[in-house]
C-alpha cells in the first residue's frame, strides 16, 4: 500500500491518470480512488511524503501524539471513524489505553500506510492536519543538523551564515573554536558594526602565553584583531551557543534573535566526525534566558589582555527580569550558573543539582521509552534514576548510547566500587567529604547495564585516544517521543558543577517534528555499523591477518560484544597492552601477531 499511495502521491495528474487506467484494466483497482483510502480522490501533485521527509516525521509525530485523540482525527482532520479507529488501536495497543507497556507507536510511514482505510487521501489529510496542529514547523522555529555532515552541509556552515546576516550583536560562549571561516566572518561583521563578544574557555589559557610572539598568534589575540572582545572565566565554559541579534540592549529583540546551541563545539571534527546535534531557535523565552546567562557569566569574567588599549564591550542595557520573560509551556532551559555563586571575577560551587534534578524528575515521569545519546554517563543522580525507573517499570524501553571510552570490564567496575567504599569510610563523619566521594568520576555504563538497561557503546578502538576518536558526542534525552531534552551538559557530576552548561527541554505541537528528528537519529546511531555487520567482518579479519586493526570503523556494540572483541585481539597480538602501545596509542593503530 505504501507504495501506491505515497508514489501516486508524487506523480503529476496526468501520469497518475495513466497508472490509475493502466491498473483498473487488469482489475486492481475499481474506480480512481485508493481502495485502501477512505473513498476520496487525491488531487495533490504537490506532496512530497517520502520516508524520514518533514512531512513524514510530522504524520509520525501527529498521530503517536498523547493529544491526538479520535475527536482530532475525526472531527480535525476529516477521517472517517473506522480509519481513525484502526489508527488508534495500533498506536494504544490492545488495552486501548495510551501511555502503558502494551503501546505500539508508529515508527515508520509504511506501518501508518499499512493501516485499513488508509491511502493516498488520508495521507494527505494527516499532513494537512499535521501542519493545522504545529507539527511540521513552518519557517522553521526549532530545527536541527545531526554531525557528521560534509564541512559544507554542516552546522559551521550555517553558522557562518547567521554571523553573515547578523544586523546589531553576537554574543558566543563556546568551548572549543578553530573553524578559520567562522573567524573570517566574525572579522566581517564587526567591520559592518556589529559588536562581538566572545566568552571563551580557550581564552584563560591564551592569556598565560608568556612569550608576546606566541600570544600574538593565539586564537585570543587573532579575535580581537578581528574587533572581537575576548573573556574568559575561571569555570570551564562549556556553552556552545551564539546568539545574534539578540535583546542585550533591547527586550523586543528576543522575538526574533537566533539562537545556537547544542553539543557540537566550532572544529571541523565536530562537524564531519563526530556523532552531535545542533539547534538553531527562534523563541522569545530562551533568548531572553540564555541572554540573561550570558550577562551573568561577562558580568563576572576575566578579560584577555590582547590589545592596548584593551577592547572594552560592556554589558548589555536592557534588564532581563523573570516578570519580563514569558511562560513558553513547551519550552525551557536550565542552567549550571544556577549552583554557582559569583563575587568579583570568582564562580563557586554550591553543590546544588540543578540540572540533574530536572532530569531525574523527566526520568521518573516516563511512561513508554527513555533514549539517551551521551558521550559520558557519570552522573550518579541520574544514572540511579534509570535504575530505578527500569526496575519499577521492567517493560519500559530504556536505552543508552555512550561514546567506547565509558565501556569498563567487570573487573575494573569493582574496582571503583572498592575505590568508593574506601572513600566514604575515609570521610567518617563528613557528610560533605562522603557527597565528594559519591560525586568523583565514577563510569555507570556498566552498572545500569547489570540492572537491564539496554546500554550500547560507539565503538571503535581497542584503546581510546583523543587523536583518532570519531567521537559519540551527543547531549540528549529523548522521552515517550515526545519530550526532548538536549544541550552541551555531560551527564557526569563535573559538568554539574565545575563547568557551565545549558540543557534545553522542548516538547509539544511546535517542537514535534524536531522532537521526532532527535528520535529518529537515536535510532540510527543506536544501529551504527549493524546493518553492515562490521563486527563479524572485524572479527574475521582479526583471525585471518597478521596485522590487525585495533582502531577500526565505528560500531554500534553491546558490552558482551565490546568485551569478546577486546579479549580477541588481546590474545591474538599480546603487545597491544605493552608500555610502547599504551605511551604511544595515537601512532598505534594496528598490531602485527607474534
Amino acid at each position: 500500500m505504501l507504495v501506491s499511495a505515497l508514489t501516486m502521491l508524487r506523480l503529476p495528474i496526468a501520469a497518475r491518470l495513466l497508472a490509475l487506467l493502466l491498473a483498473s484494466s487488469v482489475g486492481l483497482v475499481a474506480c480512481a480512488a485508493d481502495p485502501d483510502d477512505d473513498g476520496e480522490e487525491s488531487s495533490s501533485d504537490e506532496s512530497d511524503l517520502t520516508e524520514g521527509s518533514p512531512e513524514a516525521r510530522a504524520v509520525l509525530a501527529l498521530v503517536n501524539a498523547r493529544e491526538t485523540t479520535f475527536e482530532v482525527l475525526t472531527k480535525e482532520g476529516g477521517l472517517t471513524a473506522p480509519t481513525a479507529s484502526a489508527i488508534l488501536a495500533h498506536r494504544d495497543g490492545p488495552d486501548g489505553a495510551i501511555g502503558t507497556d502494551d503501546d505500539d507507536p508508529f515508527d515508520t510511514l509504511a506501518e501508518v500506510d499499512a493501516i485499513r482505510g488508509v491511502g493516498a487521501a488520508t495521507l494527505k489529510k494527516l499532513v494537512a492536519l499535521a501542519k493545522k496542529r504545529g507539527y511540521l514547523a513552518s519557517g522553521g522555529a526549532a530545527n536541527v543538523l545531526f554531525s557528521p555532515l560534509p564541512y559544507d552541509q554542516s552546522h559551521l556552515a550555517r553558522v557562518v551564515r547567521e554571523i553573515d546576516g547578523a544586523t546589531s550583536t553576537i554574543d558566543i560562549a563556546m568551548y572549543s573554536y578553530s573553524d578559520a571561516k567562522i573567524g573570517a566572518a566574525l572579522a566581517n561583521a564587526t567591520k559592518r558594526g556589529v559588536r562581538v563578544r566572545f566568552l571563551y574557555d580557550g581564552g584563560g589559557d591564551d592569556n598565560r602565553i608568556a612569550t608576546a610572539n606566541e600570544r600574538a598568534s593565539s586564537k585570543s589575540s587573532k579575535l580581537e584583531l578581528a574587533g572581537v572582545d575576548v573573556r574568559f572565566v575561571n569555570k570551564v565554559m562549556h556553552h556552545k551557543a551564539m546568539i545574534v541579534d539578540g535583546p542585550r540592549d533591547d527586550l523586543a529583540k528576543a522575538k526574533t534573535a537566533k539562537l545556537v546551541t547544542g553539543s557540537a563545539n566550532w572544529s571541523n571534527s565536530a562537524a564531519t566526525k563526530y556523532d552531535e546535534n545542533t539547534l538553531f531557535v527562534t523563541n522569545e523565552e530562551l533568548a531572553l534566558r540564555f541572554q540573561r546567562e550570558f550577562e551573568l557569566m561577562w558580568a563576572h569574567s576575566r578579560d584577555f589582555s590582547g590589545l592596548t588599549p584593551p577592547l572594552a564591550e560592556g554589558p548589555g542595557t536592557a534588564t532581563i527580569t523573570d516578570a519580563a520573560i514569558p511562560d513558553d509551556p513547551n519550552a525551557a532551559v536550565y542552567f549550571t550558573s544556577s549552583n554557582f555563586t559569583a563575587r568579583g571575577t570568582t564562580f563557586s560551587t554550591t553543590g546544588e543539582n540543578t540540572v540533574a534534578n530536572e532530569l531525574v524528575l523527566a526520568i521518573s515521569g516516563a511512561t513508554r521509552s527513555i533514549h539517551i545519546a551521551s558521550g559520558h554517563l557519570r552522573s550518579r543522580p541520574v544514572s540511579e534514576a534509570l535504575i530505578a525507573k527500569k526496575k519499577a517499570n521492567p517493560g519500559l524501553d530504556v536505552r543508552v548510547y555512550l561514546d567506547g571510552q565509558e565501556f569498563i570490564a567487570k573487573t575494573t567496575h569493582e574496582e571503583q566500587l572498592r575505590d568508593l567504599e574506601t572513600c566514604v569510610a575515609n570521610a567518617g563523619a563528613s557528610e560533605s567529604k562522603a557527597r565528594a566521594c559519591r560525586d568523583k568520576g565514577f563510569l555507570f555504563g556498566y552498572q545500569i547495564g547489570e540492572a537491564g538497561i539496554d546500554v550500547r557503546y560507539k565503538y571503535y578502538a581497542y584503546r581510546w585516544n583523543h587523536g583518532y576518536a570519531p567521537q559519540m558526542h551527543h547531549k540528549y534525552m529523548v522521552i515517550d517521543g515526545t519530550d526532548l531534552w538536549t544541550g552541551s551538559y555531560n551527564l557526569s557530576d563535573n559538568a554539574e558543577h565545575e563547568t557551565f552548561e545549558n540543557m534545553i527541554h522542548l516538547r509539544g505541537a511546535e517542537n514535534a517534528a524536531l522532537v521526532q528528528s532527535f528520535e529518529d537519529n537515536f535510532l540510527a546511531i543506536w544501529e551504527t555499523g549493524r546493518e553492515e555487520d562490521k563486527l563479524t567482518k572485524l572479527l574475521g579479519t582479526i583471525r585471518g591477518q597478521q596485522t590487525i586493526p585495533i582502531v577500526f570503523e565505528p560500531m554500534a556494540l553491546g558490552w558482551n560484544e565490546v568485551s569478546d572483541l577486546k579479549r580477541l585481539i588481546r590474545s591474538s597480538c599480546p603487545a597491544v597492552d605493552s608500555v610502547d602501545f599504551r605511551r604511544n596509542a595515537a601512532a598505534k593503530t594496528t598490531c602485527t601477531k607474534p
